[in-house]
């Protein structure tokens, strides 16, 4: 699929805000100034970004507990978030979500989940309401490796195909679910299992960002046009342990040196778009400076904005109908 420059544009800035975001999280939680647990996303941008981009407005996603590049590609604003994970009335969720359950249902961004296998469940439920109420919209469930072999998202697989809905599953395998290889403790192959529940599946790689925005193109347009569920097998790497302060002994050593080196999907965009003439080095160092100076006051307003009160300790716990 060909790209236009503003949407090249677009592409850099998603990737370039994700990771910018993620490694300021990554120092922040080190400083002690966050609440809770933090799982983060950086080196896996070009799987939210490339299949973001193929949505609109209508569309709805469903998070994992690693959720924040999935938010930025979906456009939930930036300043918003990181004042949710300081857990400020101000923040996405008024600081009531914080990293593992950050949701904006106005940017279709159903949730971040703590439960492994959760959002695949609820895409199904919104991908219904998309085709009864004939919305045209489509409903994308990201999952890791780990939650791939819950048997929620077999079950949603299952579920999406027998009522043809306009549903993608996209798998985000970055080898290792918390400290487990994916390649033990996955059984079988995952295109393999799609097919047994008759979803057409297509691996890619998440090191790629015109390999994801190809395929999730394909899907996507598959599901919109009334052609049922799919899946994608993105096969990426995470640079960062399973969460903050998770030592990652169980990977080997320079392992990660060595995929920030070699396979950097950043990297490999930048120089593919500059080497081809598609965009000028400026423009993408145009966008660094601009993403840089967004994280650092967004890190700075974050900082100031105003904490929950105990007025506010029972507000969003129940509805009145």
């Amino acid at each position: 699929m060909q790209l236009s420059r503003d949407q090249l544009l677009r592409a850099y800035r998603d990737m370039a805000t994700i990771r910018a975001f993620e490694e300021r999280v990554h120092v922040e939680f080190a400083a002690g100034v966050l609440p809770g647990f933090v799982h983060l996303y950086a080196g896996e941008e070009a799987s939210a970004v490339g299949v973001c981009m193929n949505l609109g407005d209508g569309d709805v996603i469903a998070s994992t507990h690693r959720g924040h590049g999935h938010c930025i590609a979906k456009g939930c604003d930036v300043k918003a978030m990181m004042k949710e994970l300081y857990g400020s009335v101000e923040g996405l969720c008024r600081g009531k979500g914080g990293s593992m359950h950050i949701a904006d249902l106005s940017r279709g961004m159903l949730g971040a989940n703590g439960i492994v296998g959760g959002g695949p469940p609820l895409i199904c439920g919104a991908a219904l309401s998309a085709k009864v109420m004939k919305t045209g919209g489509v409903a994308v469930a990201f999952v890791g490796d780990g939650g791939s072999n819950q048997g929620t998202t077999l079950e949603s697989f299952n579920l999406a195909r027998v009522w043809e809905l306009p549903a993608v599953f996209v798998i985000e395998d970055n080898g290792y679910a918390e400290s487990t290889a994916s390649s033990w403790a996955v059984g079988g192959d995952q295109l393999k299992r799609a097919e047994g529940f008759g979803l057409p599946a297509r691996r890619v790689d998440g090191h790629d960002f015109f390999d994801v925005h190809d395929a999730a193109g394909e899907a996507i347009t598959r599901a919109r046009s009334g052609g049922g569920p799919s899946l994608l097998h993105v096969v990426l790497d995470r640079y960062y342990s399973h969460f903050e302060g998770d030592a990652g002994t169980y990977r080997g050593p320079g392992e990660v040196d060595r995929l920030r080196a070699e396979k950097d999907c950043l990297k490999r965009f930048r120089k593919r778009v500059i080497e081809s003439a598609l965009l000028g080095k400026d423009q993408v160092d145009t966008i660094d400076r601009e993403v840089a100076a967004l994280i650092e006051t967004s890190v700075r307003e974050a900082r100031t904005a105003a904490k929950p009160s105990a007025a506010d300790v029972l507000t969003d716990v129940y509805l009145s109908y």
